[in-house]
């Protein structure tokens, strides 16, 4: 996949930061957070969330720092961790300076919270010795109570006075090294607020829905905040906030990244046609048993799982690879070329045998080792499917000349 290549708005033009060795901004791959849900001050566990939130495609993972025991938590799980690890700071600035002498690779601070200019300004002073950039993390749901009231609310331009207003203070000690957000649980909200941040500042953004809830809903919402901005060329690294465990947060960031094409597919994207009147096996269980069995693999490969031996390999030409069901068994092919015919009880496992192979071969050597009968065996199938099922098998034509009378009358 071309990432570069992309009918989406060009990317906004922000200064670059780096967050460890993950940088942010400029022409840097758009990036992926979440944040442990475990307390700081146990180690091994917040450890292991870690782990599999870099697994799950997470760049950079934030942790609360709410005592000293987090604080003495973070200096163990920093030279540890597999990415870079950001301090999430809400109310003291004792939590923010022992964060930083931790040895964390970047600092949250929440402007509603942490109000005192002469403190903001302290961490910013030592973040600058350190060379650890901040992010200013305004939240709709937290604005400093005079904003509130002098916007009437937590609006747009308020949510962006809050970011600038904690801006000024850092320029005031020379500190640049900054990323911005301007959540809110409200969608709406949320996209005028990062609209105008990026209008108002040339620092990267970092995108998000706070507050989004739990599966399905949070999901939704997150998605149709960050995808508008981001295919408006808005954004430089993001977190979905969801009610669930974080790696499905993780999972959700890196998986709209690579659908937008904005990342480099590293797992397994697997598509599935949503059935019709000439499908022959129940393509929502051969479609769930594939992603199962090919999820656990690891390979960066698209998948289809098409009902139809008529149009399914035609209609994911595009896919690395995929099955198309006929009556009691499947053709398997490769970029739209048909390489195998397999009975209906082995369409999965050949799915995974071919996955693997191509993993290891490479698609030109699996489309070299194709069956040369099986395009032949496959055009049979689809001559007695079209025979049995005929051109029209879901009653379009039948339906259009309805439609047409009820529109005469």
């Amino acid at each position: 996949m071309d990432v570069t290549a992309s009918p989406l708005s060009p990317r906004r033009a922000t200064r670059q930061i780096h967050v460890g060795p993950v940088a942010v901004g400029g022409d840097a791959p758009i990036s992926v957070q979440s944040m442990t849900t475990t307390k700081t001050a146990d180690v091994e566990g917040t450890l292991g969330q870690i782990y599999a939130l870099a697994a799950a495609g997470a760049d950079i993972v934030r942790c609360t720092c709410n005592e000293r025991a987090a604080a003495e938590g973070l200096a163990q799980i920093v030279p540890r961790s597999p990415v870079p690890i950001v301090a999430d700071i809400h109310f003291h600035v004792e939590m923010a300076l022992a964060a930083l002498e931790a040895g964390v690779q970047g600092l949250r601070l929440n402007p509603g919270n942490l109000r005192k200019p002469e403190e903001i300004k302290l961490v910013a002073s030592e973040a600058k010795d350190r060379g650890v950039p901040i992010r200013i993390g305004v939240n709709a749901g937290s604005l400093h109570p005079e904003i509130y009231e002098r916007f009437g609310g937590a609006t747009p331009e308020a949510l962006v006075e809050s970011a600038r207003l904690e801006l000024a203070y850092f320029d005031e000690v020379d500190f640049h090294d900054v990323k911005i957000s301007v959540k809110a649980s409200s969608v709406a909200t949320m996209i005028a607020a990062y609209r105008l941040a990026s209008e108002t500042f040339d620092h990267p953004l970092h995108l998000g829905v706070t507050e989004a809830g739990p599966l399905p809903g949070g999901l939704i919402k997150g998605t149709a905040g960050i995808a508008t901005l981001l295919a408006e060329g808005i954004g430089d690294t993001l977190r979905y906030s969801l009610t669930a465990d974080p790696v499905e947060e993780a999972r959700a960031g890196r998986q709209l990244l690579e659908a937008l094409g904005l990342r480099e597919r590293r797992g397994l994207d697997l598509i599935a046609c949503p059935s019709c009147g000439r499908a022959e096996v129940d393509v929502i269980g051969v479609a769930t048993a594939a992603q199962e069995a090919l999820a656990g693999l690891g390979l960066p490969i698209q998948v289809a799982v098409m009902g139809c031996v008529v149009n399914g390999p035609g209609e994911a030409r595009h896919a690395d690879l995929g099955i198309a069901a006929g009556k009691k068994r499947g053709h398997l092919f490769i970029r739209g070329q048909i390489v195998r015919v397999v009975p209906e009880d082995e369409m999965v496992a050949a799915l995974v045998e071919e996955a693997t192979r191509i993993a290891e071969e490479g698609v030109e050597a699996r489309l070299a080792a194709r069956d040369v009968s099986a395009e032949s065996a496959a055009a049979a199938d689809r001559a007695a499917l079209l025979e049995d099922r005929g051109l029209d098998a879901n009653h379009v034509t039948e339906k259009v000349n309805e439609i047409r009378r009820r529109t005469r009358e």
